[in-house]
């Protein structure tokens, strides 16, 4: 039986999330409903994309009894009353990175899909590409010895888009693009807390942060060291450093489709998509789809790619570096 989707918003991002889906099998994932704010989004969206069920708020979406999963891809700072609504409505939900403001408002998301029982995940995509699967088994076996260092960078100039210098709209560089550096790092070093967190950056005059620098310092010596910014072209690559190897995601470090291992070069391919997408190899959120689908099949609550714990911690080192850089949001005040 399929997997039946419900799609929170009907943005740049669901869009091609909605064109991912469509690389998978239709008897594995099916899209059923979609819901806007505005009713006019929602039905151009859905004749678009040929889905059945319209709806103009979310209040209707979440009511619906035929959706096993709903697709968060609003922007972040209404990630965690969606997620509420969703959740008390008994929904499944695979939520937008980041998956809140900061790491009060994921603690309330995790109480919540702990009380109503259901599965949650943060769309931490990066994770379920084969690079990353690959990377994972790679430091499983020690190919690589012990890793006693991870480098990562992303800097896109998008300071010309109001919402990336726009506090209230969850403006900034660490959530938007340095969470995908962080949780590179995160992930190579297994779910491990680091044991300091160093953090340098400028502010735009909105408040938000624009550039920053951030080391990391783990148990028995190792570091990793990333920086993030909205308004510099960086390499956007990332280097992991072991003992006896390496491994170096060359370019699009948060969807990568090529890896080199010690200097040999691993090329991995995405379908390509079967109308026109909105951001850089969008296909590869089919693979959180799908993870999703095999959670539930399984009766998870949590992915143990992206945990909830992963997620917390996350959110917490987030917190720390921009409590450092001097980016303050509202929902850190209440």
């Amino acid at each position: 039986m399929a997997t039946r989707w419900g799609i929170c918003s009907a943005g740049k991002i669901c869009h091609d999330f909605t064109v991912a889906l469509k690389t998978l099998p239709p008897e594995d994932h099916q899209v059923v409903a979609v819901a806007a704010r505005k009713l006019e989004d929602a039905q151009q969206f859905a004749k678009k994309h040929s889905i059945p069920q319209v709806y103009g708020n979310y209040e209707e979406l979440a009511r619906d009894p035929n959706i096993d999963v709903v697709y968060v891809g609003t922007i972040h700072p209404y990630h965690l009353k969606a997620c509420l609504l969703f959740m008390d409505a008994k929904k499944n939900v695979l939520c937008e990175k980041p998956l809140a403001m900061n790491a009060k408002e994921v603690k309330d998301i995790l109480a919540c899909a702990k009380r109503n029982n259901v599965f949650l995940m943060e769309a931490v995509w990066t994770r379920f590409f084969p690079a990353s699967a690959e990377i994972r088994r790679l430091l499983a076996e020690g190919e690589l010895g012990e890793v006693k260092m991870v480098r990562s960078e992303f800097g896109v100039p998008v300071i010309h888009i109001p919402r990336s210098m726009n506090k209230e709209l969850g403006g900034g560089a660490m959530l938007d693009l340095g969470i995908y550096c962080l949780q590179f790092a995160l992930m190579v070093y297994g779910g491990e807390r680091p044991q300091s967190v160093q953090a340098m950056g400028v502010c735009a005059e909105t408040g938000v942060d624009e550039t920053v620098a951030v080391t990391l310092k783990f148990s028995n010596g190792r570091l990793a060291v990333f920086t993030c910014s909205s308004g510099l072209q960086l390499r956007n690559d990332a280097f992991i450093v072991g003992t006896k190897g390496n491994i170096r995601i060359p370019v699009h470090m948060w969807c990568p489709t090529t890896m080199e291992v010690n200097g040999k070069e691993i090329l991995y391919t995405l379908p390509e998509p079967c109308m026109p997408l909105n951001f850089l190899n969008s296909t590869g959120m089919r693979y959180e789809a799908e993870e999703v689908r095999q959670c539930l099949l399984k009766g998870l609550k949590e992915s143990p790619v992206m945990s909830h714990a992963d997620s917390l911690l996350l959110a917490e080192v987030e917190d720390e570096v921009r409590k450092q850089v001097g980016v303050v949001y509202n929902q850190d005040r209440s």
